[in-house]
């Protein structure tokens, strides 16, 4: 009897374990596209746009004009884009040095013409919206 308790509990621990793996894949499948949607502003130049659709706390963050000749200046010396694939992704809801909440951080391996090789993080946020924002985004 105490053993089929036991499995029992053990099952049910495993399924919760699961279903939060699935919850978090969903968020950070979510994350990705808005992640992408955001970048494919800054790739085809349109950084004010970029700021407009970034998460509250990244526009409180940032001043717009500020963020315009930031990304200008950066992006112009590494030319254009060639290619970018995520390969790591993390959910969270905590990070340093910003409120807690529900943060998904990106990593993609990205070409660019200018540098054949670097890594773009990107964090999106669920916004006060209830939307994937980005709220970091950072090259190296």
């Amino acid at each position: 009897m105490i053993h089929r308790v036991a499995s029992i509990l053990f099952a049910s621990m495993l399924l919760v374990a699961v279903s939060g793996v699935k919850a978090d894949s969903g968020k950070e499948e979510a994350a990705i596209s808005a992640a992408l949607k955001w970048l494919t502003k800054i790739d085809e130049g349109k950084y004010a746009g970029s700021w407009d659709e970034a998460a509250k706390y990244f526009q409180n963050t940032v001043k717009k004009e500020q963020w315009e000749r930031s990304l200008s200046a950066v992006r112009k010396s590494l030319g254009l884009i060639l290619s970018r694939v995520p390969i790591n992704t993390t959910y969270k809801t905590a990070l340093p040095g910003v409120p807690d909440g529900q943060y998904v951080v990106i990593q993609f391996r990205t070409s660019f013409e200018n540098q054949k090789s670097a890594i773009e993080i990107v964090t999106p946020m669920l916004d006060e919206d209830g939307n994937w924002r980005v709220s970091g985004y950072y090259i190296k």
